[in-house]
């Protein structure tokens, strides 16, 4: 750093200004350090909630299809059974990798798409996927797209009693829009519960937003927008 002389000041009032622009920028270091700090330790919490617990309630709801198919179509049960195992052990990965810092190991190494449709394909209802851009987005707007979705789609299959979901994407105006729609029986409340709070946390660390739609009897909407520069 280039020292900074003023006429007249003497030395020792000199050393003295130095000392406490010094002082300034340590501070100012340290309380970078302790918000980058907090914003780690919250940003685990998110992907914990998020990633791999998402992925237990899964497991949980598939061993419930399990319990009712048991005597009646042991074969369904038995597939339903694999499916809750391959579940419990993409959890055990997730929780893995969360501990190094990184996305899913799908989104991560195969991207939004696969990743999405992943998603999708474990929902106990239809889900379509539509919209998602060809081309790679910044890993932070990946990250809150599919969480989101996660998020989103266990709510559908614990509360919605739907028949079907649809998860749009698009990309317009330098934006991501996410909308995640069924046609359950809605009356969402979205200020119950901490899962949709922590994903309004990470969507508007990005300056972006999330509204929850969920009118009763007529499904429930959640839209979210992430600008694609300021991740």
């Amino acid at each position: 750093m280039r020292q900074v002389r003023f006429p007249g000041e003497s030395p020792e009032h000199r050393r003295a200004r130095q000392l406490r622009e010094r002082v300034d920028d340590l501070r100012g270091s340290r309380q970078r350090i302790m918000d980058a700090a907090d914003a780690e330790r919250r940003r685990i919490e998110r992907d914990l909630h998020d990633g791999a617990q998402q992925r237990m309630v899964s497991v949980a709801v598939t061993l419930g299809l399990v319990e009712a198919q048991l005597a009646s179509d042991p074969a369904g049960a038995a597939k339903l059974l694999a499916q809750a195992r391959e579940e419990a052990q993409l959890a055990v990965k997730e929780l893995r990798e969360l501990a190094r810092g990184i996305h899913p190991a799908l989104l991560s190494e195969r991207g939004l798409r696969v990743a999405l449709d992943a998603l999708a394909s474990r929902c106990p209802i239809p889900v379509s996927i539509s919209g998602v851009p060809e081309r790679p987005l910044s890993s932070a707007v990946e990250a809150a797209a599919y969480y989101v979705t996660a998020e989103a789609l266990t709510n559908v299959a614990k509360y919605a009693h739907a028949e079907r979901a649809a998860v749009q994407l698009t990309l317009d105006d330098g934006h991501l829009f996410v909308e995640i729609s069924d046609d359950g029986i809605g009356g969402a409340d979205p200020t119950i519960g901490t899962g949709l709070r922590g994903l309004r946390d990470r969507v508007e660390a990005l300056d972006g937003s999330l509204d929850v739609e969920s009118p009763p009897g007529t499904g429930t909407t959640v839209r979210v927008e992430l600008p694609l520069d300021r991740a």
